[in-house]
């Protein structure tokens, strides 16, 4: 019952098509719900739990009283915009549970499960060979709408098997590869964001910075254009694993920031301008308390928790889910499709329904 109160399953087929043209899968690699919904953890904030370097200016940055003032001081754009204007998924608090269902929690297998609705048991390592599955955005480029039209920008290299590069036939530009090639790499732009990627130090030796990666995707949509598009953020998985959390929070609020850059630049933009849809999510959960906050996998409980957030033309301003209902992760890939009047459920039995409830009305109305 409270799943057909959420509006996520149907056996119906209908996608009517609204009015998103574009979408925008954007990913921050293991960033908690708990920062999401209630901001800074008061208890981490210290050296010996957090690894806080300056706990005075972490505090004074990121620490308020009250949980909408602290969560707002972390991820402004989320609160001010996509809780306003857009649905939020994933807040235990209110009772709204959003969770992978592949039993790995980590991240190979968390962006398979995202890109193709399903868990695959197989991918059992993040060194696992190029995946053998299609993704929707794979799917989605062999489609002539859409052919030139599909690309992935990530900081982490194993998105390059994630997809399976060689096979996929688009775009995925990942780690501290040079951004731009050829024709693309001649503008004065192109060619300063490839310096930045050939002479920044490396902290990850396969993983680059957030930053330079979002100055690469906001160039590659200036010069491509593309359609239906990945952008992954990694800092905030890295620095929680070195134990830094005064780190996450800056990585976090820095890719609330590049989230909103993002959205405002391509909102500019006539191609993108009133049509664009951004789904936002992360890939595993982590645990919680004084050390395990820093991990993730099978024997981690809590790293199945996830949250999801979708802002768009075509999703209502739900704001915070306050329900007994439990979103998974193996939706997003349907979602995507589904926002853009394509049936991937019906291409792929086994992958998770829609959210109906960010569709347009049409649609929602059609799976009732």
């Amino acid at each position: 019952m409270a799943l057909a109160l959420v509006g996520l399953l149907s056996a119906g087929n209908a996608h009517a098509q609204g009015k998103t043209r574009n979408v925008v899968l954007i990913v921050t690699d293991g960033l908690r719900w708990q920062e999401v919904f209630r901001g800074a953890e008061r208890a981490l904030v210290s050296r010996n739990a957090g690894g806080v370097r300056d706990t005075t200016f972490t505090l004074r940055t990121f620490w308020r009283a009250d949980v909408d003032a602290r969560r707002r001081a972390l991820l402004p754009f989320f609160w001010e915009r996509i809780a306003t204007q857009g649905t939020l998924f994933g807040n235990q608090d209110q009772g709204s549970v959003a969770a992978i269902t592949n039993t790995r929690r980590f991240s190979y297998p968390g962006y398979n499960e995202i890109f193709t609705g399903a868990f695959d048991p197989r991918i059992d390592s993040n060194d696992y060979p190029p995946n053998p599955n299609v993704t929707v955005f794979e799917w989605l480029a062999r489609k002539p709408a859409y052919k030139g039209k599909v690309a992935a920008i990530a900081t982490w290299d194993a998105f390059r098997r994630i997809f399976n590069r060689e096979r996929a036939g688009f775009d995925v530009i990942d780690s501290w590869d040079e951004p731009f090639r050829g024709a693309m790499a001649s503008t004065p732009r192109a060619a300063m964001i490839n310096e930045w990627y050939r002479t920044s130090v490396r902290m990850w030796e396969n993983n680059t910075f957030d930053a330079p990666m979002h100055a690469a995707t906001k160039e590659y949509i200036r010069q491509k254009k593309p359609r239906v598009l990945f952008v992954g953020y990694g800092e905030t998985d890295e620095w929680a694993h070195a134990g830094m959390y005064d780190m996450v929070l800056q990585s976090a609020h820095r890719v609330d920031g590049f989230i909103r850059d993002l959205w405002d630049t391509m909102q500019a933009m006539p191609e993108y301008r009133g049509s664009t849809t951004f789904v936002i999510t992360t890939d595993h959960g982590r645990g919680s308390g004084a050390t395990t906050w820093r991990d993730h996998g099978e024997d981690v409980d809590g790293a199945e928790n996830i949250w999801i957030a979708v802002l768009g033309p075509d999703t209502p301003a739900g704001g915070e889910m306050r329900t007994t209902g439990r979103v998974t992760q193996s939706q997003v890939a349907a979602t995507l499709a589904a926002l853009l009047g394509e049936d991937y459920l019906t291409a792929t039995p086994g992958a998770g329904a829609p959210l109906t409830s960010v569709l347009p009305p049409a649609s929602r109305a059609a799976r009732r």
